[in-house]
């Protein structure tokens, strides 16, 4: 459980930068990924918007990292959401609309997060711990 535990408050401190990025300092974020200069200013409301998502998952990581067992349906949506936002990279890149460079982080985390919340997710450690007990019970004396 400590590894899910770290998982999930490293997984809460990314979301937690972004959202105060995209939340409080829009127009930087812009400079940050290198976007369009030019963009129309309704693009930072988007992005506060973007921010404010960022931060409820960033404390619901927290939460989840506080119990995960009885917080499950965080690190599940933290899971659906980032494979979400890589496929959707993943396909912008492909299209030439955004360069590697604009969207690194959005490229790589997600493989991260979700390859560390499933492996150490609280419900499959419990089947492996199910199956440990199994085959100890079930080896001879």
């Amino acid at each position: 459980m400590r590894s899910l535990r770290f998982m999930l408050r490293f997984t809460g401190v990314v979301q937690l930068f972004f959202g105060v990025l995209f939340t409080f300092a829009p127009a930087a974020a812009s400079t940050v990924f290198r976007l369009h200069p030019t963009a129309p200013s309704w693009v930072d409301w988007l992005f506060v918007m973007m921010g404010a998502r960022f931060l409820g998952y960033g404390f619901g990581m927290f939460v989840a990292a506080h119990d995960p067992r009885a917080n499950v349906a965080w690190i599940n949506t933290m899971i659906v959401v980032q494979i979400a936002d890589w496929l959707s990279t993943i396909g912008y890149l492909l299209a030439h609309d955004v360069s590697f460079s604009n969207v690194a982080p959005a490229a790589v985390l997600p493989v991260v997060f979700v390859g560390g919340l499933l492996l150490w997710h609280p419900r499959r450690l419990a089947r492996l711990a199910r199956l440990d007990r199994a085959i100890v019970a079930a080896a001879p004396a």
